[in-house]
């Protein structure tokens, strides 16, 4: 049974900086492209970014250069550093695990919430 579990959401206040994590079992982790994607209210699910078995990355335009997605494969883990924090960013993320079509796993989905 493949399990995603998304940690480390909450309430911050603009500028700060949070991390989520999302923890794999079930999978061959290492072999599946690990993204995190995000809804808001009233909005489409949009990708956040993305890290590939090789270790490459792909942000999103509305975070590049403020949040970084990485990876510790002996972990099972996944990580979303979100700096410099809007409040646009309010969402609810999503952990996303992707090898094909067939194979593409999601987390329950975990709240930040950017107020002051």
């Amino acid at each position: 049974q493949v399990q995603l579990v998304e940690s480390g959401g909450g309430l911050v206040q603009p500028g700060d900086t949070l991390r989520l994590s999302c923890t794999a079992s079930g999978i061959i982790f290492s072999r599946y492209r690990m993204g995190w994607y995000r809804q808001a209210p009233g909005k489409q699910r949009e990708l956040v970014a993305r890290i590939f078995s090789d270790g490459s990355t792909d942000h999103g335009e509305a975070v590049r250069g403020r949040f970084n997605i990485s990876r510790d494969n002996a972990k099972n883990t996944v990580y979303l550093v979100m700096n410099s924090l809007k409040f646009e960013d309010t969402a609810v993320y999503y952990c996303n695990a992707y090898w094909t079509p067939a194979y593409s796993y999601w987390g329950q989905g975990i709240q930040v919430t950017v107020s002051s």
